[in-house]
């Protein structure tokens, strides 16, 4: 087998899920299932992604079930206490006394891994990231209620631990190893840090 029919087959076993996705979506847009409906789907979905192909994700990223579970649970869990802490702020007489914007050194650079945790921080009620520079490894994040800098301090930690939970629900190996480095610290392919 040839080098060229190989690639294409690779190719074609990633695109397969976004092939079924357009073809969905493509029926769902129409609101009725028929074969002229699902052929033509077919097609638009084929000319997409050969004329406006996608740039390849690069991978590496497990599903870690227990690991998973354990980030499911915090997330629902933040969930439900900042919405109560939230809605307590909003109604009470005082009102919502200081709001901060705090920025975190993180420790991955995946692109799959930050989108995951940048959508987890701004899911919950009473912060939101304003900004995120995947070069530098730094989030901004606004913090709706804060009383004094050690509240600041705790929610940094607090997405760092977030940011822990991510890596080691979805990260590939090196991801996960490189949690063991402080925040900033790059790692090299030889295994030296620097900052």
């Amino acid at each position: 087998m040839t080098e060229a029919a190989i690639g294409t087959g690779h190719r074609l076993r990633h695109q397969l899920p976004l092939l079924v996705w357009l073809v969905l979506v493509w029926n769902l847009l129409w609101g009725t299932w028929s074969w002229a409906n699902l052929l033509g789907g077919m097609v638009v979905a084929l000319a997409v992604t050969l004329l406006l192909p996608l740039p390849p994700v690069v991978g590496g990223a497990r599903l870690r079930p227990v690991a998973l579970v354990r980030f499911v649970g915090h997330f629902v869990g933040d969930l439900i206490s900042s919405g109560a802490q939230v809605a307590w702020q909003t109604v009470r007489p005082s009102g919502i006394d200081r709001s901060a914007i705090i920025t975190v050194q993180l420790r991955t650079d995946s692109d799959l891994l930050l989108t995951i945790l940048s959508e987890s921080l701004t899911l919950v009620p009473g912060s939101m990231v304003i900004d995120l520079d995947r070069d530098e490894r730094t989030l901004a994040l606004h913090i709706l209620h804060v009383g004094d800098e050690s509240d600041v301090e705790r929610q940094r930690a607090s997405v760092l631990a977030e940011e822990e939970r991510v890596v080691r629900a979805f990260g590939s190996p090196d991801e996960v190893a490189a949690l063991d480095t402080p925040p900033g610290t790059r790692v090299s392919g030889d295994g030296r840090r620097t900052p």
